[in-house]
């Protein structure tokens, strides 16, 4: 896994609306640093990186991050409990052909 993927999933799922205006900057820094396309590896480790909201469309760019590696990430469809960011990449994947519900 490169540096830059490392960095990012070294401090967790992204943080909610509540977070600083600097916190949230330095993690979007952090996954613009990240270069593209990113592994399937990369891919698994960063889509557990989604928090609890959109972080101000900071989770927008990590789904579409993630999207750059081989897909499908999921394989599975997630629980019904699933972080809302898991069912998006699940439902793209189907959409986009990738998988069947």
């Amino acid at each position: 896994m490169r540096p830059e993927v490392r960095v990012f999933t070294a401090d967790g799922p992204l943080p909610d609306w509540d977070a600083s205006a600097e916190e949230i900057e330095r993690r979007t820094l952090q996954l613009h640093a990240i270069p593209r396309p990113v592994t399937e590896e990369e891919a698994q480790a960063l889509a557990a990186c989604f928090g609890p909201d959109d972080c101000y469309g900071v989770a927008w760019t990590l789904l579409h991050t993630i999207e750059t590696g081989p897909n499908p990430v999921l394989t599975t469809e997630p629980a019904p409990a699933a972080n809302e960011w898991h069912h998006r990449l699940w439902l793209r994947a189907v959409v986009g052909g990738l998988l069947s519900e």
